[in-house]
């Protein structure tokens, strides 16, 4: 840091005091002299000054006033008052002003007058005394101000460049460009730039160029912009063994400034007003340690400073209460199946300490231990651990405290992996089994695993298999197999087989888990209930049975597959219902589920489920092998769609869409028709049964008519058919347009449709209601001679087409016929039969006379 102080002394020629008492007026003590002096590190104005002894000697309360100018203004540029009392020691008085601008720009100029402060009456004006700059100066080139270039970020800052004399300032300018606030004469120029910034650079270049262009002429300075220091954080000291101290603190936030400007440490002892004699390392934080001898009461003060200022904090402690041991080290321990005795050594003799210990446990959560036992002469500890699991892995360390005055713990000692000892497997195996009846006897697949409660407790895992008949005793077979082994497959007769599962290690075997497989019986079928899935798993019940002590469930996790994975799950005595999961589940694959009830060992099949994670269409759509058609029905046949396995979801029915022939063949708009999937049984029912039902109400229905009912004639036996104008093959046709009607028969519209089809076409005009047993009939005699010749009278004839005249018509639509006509006819259809023009000329002709009733023509 450059450092420039500078003191002008200016001693002023004494006054003559004097002194004027009335009521009125008060004492005047003028100023007797002032010194004027300047520090240009800091940019200050110091002044002195005296009023006389003779105040002093009053202790009089003093006003005074004092006035700064600089010598390019003509006015007065500041001006403070500065209140004292003075003393009878007579000490001159001080004052300090601090320059907005270098001192060294330009001359400064002061003046100073005084009063009582009871007092109206100001003395007068000193001479202005005035502190020169450097613009007087003969330098050799142009000059920047101020020397020190460290500012303050946030703070304002005015730099000025003297010209020497008779030269011109050109230029005068910062790198990089920041606003600025210039004043500017012909030898002097003031840049003023507010609230500096670091701006992400390390400095401020300023650039002064007189008119001239030689090297002489150029001058140019660079600022560097940082912070002061922030207080020392966390500031605290502490001892391992009461001889050497160390204190740490955190170093704050950056300054900005680095090298010889960046922050500088000191400690001070404040009780024995020494400084400490320690070196200051940072890194993450700062330290500092020393031997502090026999003191144990200390008062250590931490000083940061930089050119930009400085800040201090303080620890006053007592060095037994701030203990902080060593990390223990060498660790080893002995060790059992469950218990773990675990030894350390500390450091710090002739200090009580007591330790903890931290245990992370195989699921990895964390015990603490503490230790009970603290001793003060000997160089290790031990704990004892307990309850631990055999050949299991552990991982301990240990940190220590003061026993009395406890401060903080120490570091943790290294981590030290420890296993216990072997020991006997504990638990038992969950064992099962699937059975497949073969040729003399069944195949039985056994398989197993690690229960939750299992522990294997040591190394070199192996299992054991042993079975044999339950009722003889005979001798038992057994195998062993590697820990990589899950299942086995065995044969056995049809009698009761006992089996045992064991597992080892190097210690012995556990427990057996066993299984009795009962004799071949016959059991009865059950019926597979369909389940749902979920986004979960499937969800499958089943009805419990109080004599089980628990169900059961198993099923394959690829049921396409051999062998299939079987999986099998347990569940206690109270449960019903259970959600199955698995990571082998997949949408549109149906898996089978069995539900077993379990007691004294031995496994019976109580329910059977079947379901999908999630059911999908069919894959394909069911081939129609055969289509059959009449006037008003189309009969569809389709092999029965296959509902095994295979479907990716249960078939549950079909759908038979119909739609009009001349629109889209689409589902959408098209009439459905849903038939359940055991669709033949319905249509036995449906269909079979009331169609023969039908057969026998209709064979009765017949013999009801004939004895209730008038018989009407057959149209083949009536007299109009003797004429031989028109022939077709054997059947005889009657001309319309000659025939005069043998009977007419006036029925209602009701009676008319159900006799004739086409009745509708002369009914569309009327609507009266005609009761129908009140319907006339008018019969001619049947002995009358009917003259059929053609009459050119003028005579009114009604008639219609009877459809009777057509034989095959006859049989489909006249309800009337007699049995033995409709035997006798013959199906040829002739196309000159049909003339549908005819039958609505007549329907036009006959309306207008008769529009209340509906006629019907029946030949006799």
């Amino acid at each position: 840091m450059m450092n420039h102080f500078m003191v002008l002394a200016v001693l002023l020629p004494l006054r003559t005091c004097y002194t004027t008492y009335s009521q009125e007026e008060s004492i005047v003590f003028p100023v007797t002299y002032l010194n004027i002096s300047k520090d240009l590190a800091l940019q200050r104005l110091l002044m002195e000054w005296d009023v006389g002894k003779s105040a002093h000697d009053a202790e009089l309360a003093m006003s005074f006033e004092i006035q700064v100018r600089r010598t390019d203004e003509a006015s007065t540029m500041w001006t403070e008052f500065h209140n004292t009392t003075l003393d009878k020691s007579g000490k001159p008085l001080h004052w300090i002003w601090d320059s907005d601008i270098p001192l060294e720009c330009m001359a400064h100029s002061v003046r100073i007058r005084s009063k009582a402060e009871a007092s109206k009456i100001w003395s007068q004006w000193s001479l202005w005394e005035t502190v020169l700059g450097l613009d007087t100066s003969n330098s050799s080139g142009p000059q920047i101000f101020p020397n020190e270039k460290i500012v303050e970020e946030g703070s304002d800052i005015t730099l000025c460049c003297i010209g020497r004399k008779g030269q011109i300032l050109k230029e005068f300018f910062l790198a990089p460009a920041v606003h600025v606030f210039s004043h500017t004469d012909s030898q002097v120029r003031l840049l003023t730039v507010k609230n500096v910034s670091h701006q992400g650079v390390p400095h401020i270049t300023v650039y002064c160029q007189e008119s001239c262009d030689k090297e002489q002429c150029y001058d140019h300075a660079v600022f560097f912009v940082g912070k002061s220091p922030d207080a020392p954080a966390n500031f605290s000291c502490q001892t391992q063994d009461m001889r050497t101290v160390t204190c740490t603190w955190s170093q704050g936030g950056d300054t900005y400034l680095y090298g010889c400007h960046s922050p500088k440490y000191t400690l001070y002892e404040e009780f024995s007003h020494e400084k400490v004699p320690c070196t200051v390392s940072c890194s993450e934080q700062c330290s500092c340690s020393w031997d502090i001898g026999q003191q144990r009461i200390l008062n250590i003060t931490v000083t940061v400073e930089n050119p930009l200022g400085k800040k201090t904090a303080t620890d006053v402690f007592d060095v037994t209460h701030r203990i902080y041991p060593a990390a223990p080290s060498q660790l080893w321990e002995e060790c059992t199946d469950t218990k773990i005795t675990l030894y350390w050594k500390h450091q710090n003799k002739g200090i009580e300490l007591f330790c903890q210990t931290e245990v992370l446990l195989p699921d990895g959560k964390v015990e603490l231990h503490n230790s009970s036992d603290t001793h003060l002469h000997y160089a290790s500890q031990s704990i004892m651990l307990d309850g631990l699991q055999p050949y299991t892995e552990y991982t301990t360390r240990v940190h220590c405290g003061a026993a009395k005055h406890f401060w903080k713990w120490s570091e943790w000692s290294e981590a030290r992996t420890i296993r216990t000892n072997e020991a006997i497997p504990s638990g038992k195996l969950d064992i099962w089994r699937e059975i497949t009846p073969v040729r003399g006897g069944r195949n039985v697949t056994l398989l197993w695993k690690q229960a939750p409660s299992f522990q294997a407790n040591g190394e070199n895992i192996s299992y054991e298999v042993t079975w044999g008949k339950v009722e003889d005793g005979s001798k038992s077979e057994s195998f062993s197999f590697s820990s990589v082994y899950n299942s086995t497959r065995i044969s056995i007769d049809n009698h009761s087989y006992r089996i045992s599962i064991t597992a080892k290690n190097n210690v012995n075997y556990s427990l057996p888990s066993v299984l009795i497989i009962p004799s071949t019986t016959d059991t009865e079928e059950l019926k597979e209930e369909q389940v749902n899935g979920t986004d979960d798993g499937i969800f499958i019940t089943w009805e419990p049975r109080h004599m089980y002590d628990n169900y059961i469930v198993d099923w394959c996790n690829f049921p396409m597959l051999q062998p299939c994975d079987l999986q099998w799950k347990r569940f206690g005595p109270n449960a019903s219902s259970a959600l199955i999961n698995s990571a082998a589940f997949i949408p549109g694959v149906r898996y089978n589920f069995e539900i077993y009830g379990s007691v004294a060992n031995k496994a019976s099949l109580l329910e059977k489920k079947t379901g999908f994670l999630r059911e999908l269409p069919p894959i394909l759509d069911p081939v129609v092998e055969k289509v059959e058609l009449t006037f008003n029905a189309v009969t569809l046949c389709w092999d029965s769609y296959p509902t095994n396995e295979s479907q990716p979801g249960f078939v549950r029915g079909y759908h038979v869409y119909v739609s009009p022939l001349q629109e889209d063949c689409s589902l959408k708009g098209s009439q459905k028709h849903v038939l359940p999937a055991n669709v033949l049984y319905l249509l036995f029912l449906l269909v079979i049964v009331p169609a023969l039902a039908a057969a026998i109400c209709r064979w009765r229905m017949k013999w009801v008519k004939e004895c209730c009912c008038p018989v009407i004639p057959s149209p083949n036996k009536s007299k109009v058919l003797s004429f031989k104008e028109f022939k077709i093959g054997s059947e005889k046709v009657l001309k319309i347009n000659d025939c005069i009607p043998d009977m007419l028969a006036v029925d209602s519209k009701a009676e008319a449709q159900k006799l004739h089809p086409w009745s509708q076409l002369s009914s569309m005009t009327t609507d009266d209601k005609i009761d129908d047993h009140n319907s006339s009939r008018i019969y001619l005699n049947e002995n009358e001679e009917r003259d059929f010749t053609p009459t050119p009278t003028p005579q009114t004839h009604t008639w219609f087409e009877n459809f009777a005249y057509s034989s095959h018509l006859a049989v489909e639509s006249d309800l009337y016929q007699l049995p033995e006509t409709i035997e006798a006819s013959k199906p040829e259809l002739s196309v000159m039969l049909y003339q549908p023009h005819l039958y609505f000329d007549i329907v036009r002709k006959i309306l207008p006379q008769h529009p209340e009733k509906q006629l019907a023509e029946r030949p006799t």
